[in-house]
């Protein structure tokens, strides 16, 4: 019983990340999103784990000391920040994150949307992923800051502006980001010619 109450949780989920990625143009990544989770490591985990008001993987974790779910997952979803931990560059940490590209950036605000909508149910307000995000501030230190100042960017305006007027700007951001890297690339394929003569 507890597979099939996963398997209604997680395709919800996808369906609401989906939607809500196609408000944006975010259309692969909409179709695409969480399909790791349907692998063996993954459902097994989450059907054993199920609680149906939060993550199986934080049972998993209370129960083990970590989650093998989670670490599976991380690792194959490029909207997860802990997927672009590196090593870092500089002194003062040995690891660190690394800028993630807009799309996926805006493919986590989804994603965190979804799952607030998924777990809270009715209590779900526009300021719930604002408020989840809060609480878990000490995770995000390690998240790169440009990639963390433009999540919390999305977020408050969602808390104070409403999902249409907030999907509405992202969908633009998304846009001007294409133009600013089409361009950036045709620039640099221009130079690159230029120091081959």
């Amino acid at each position: 019983m507890k597979a099939m109450e996963h398997l209604k949780t997680i395709t919800h989920h996808r369906y609401l990340v989906r939607q809500h990625c196609f408000r944006v143009g975010l259309y692969w990544q909409g179709l695409t999103h969480d399909l790791s989770k349907f692998s063996p490591t993954e459902f097994l985990v989450g059907a054993k784990y199920y609680q149906g008001d939060r993550s199986p993987n934080n049972a998993e974790r209370e129960d083990k000391g970590y989650s093998s779910s989670w670490l599976h997952h991380k690792g194959r979803n490029k909207h997860h920040f802990e997927y672009w931990i590196d090593y870092s560059r500089g002194q003062e940490r040995l690891l660190g994150g690394m800028k993630m590209p807009v799309r996926f950036v805006a493919e986590m605000f989804m994603d965190r949307i979804a799952a607030c909508k998924t777990y809270q149910k009715d209590k779900y307000t526009d300021a719930s992923p604002w408020k989840y995000h809060l609480q878990s501030r000490l995770v995000h230190e390690i998240m790169h800051k440009d990639s963390l100042r433009l999540l919390e960017h999305f977020l408050q305006m969602l808390a104070e502006c409403g999902e249409d007027a907030t999907f509405a700007y992202v969908k633009k951001y998304l846009q001007h980001e294409r133009k600013r890297a089409r361009k950036q690339f045709i620039e640099n394929h221009i130079k690159g010619r230029k120091r081959e003569k």
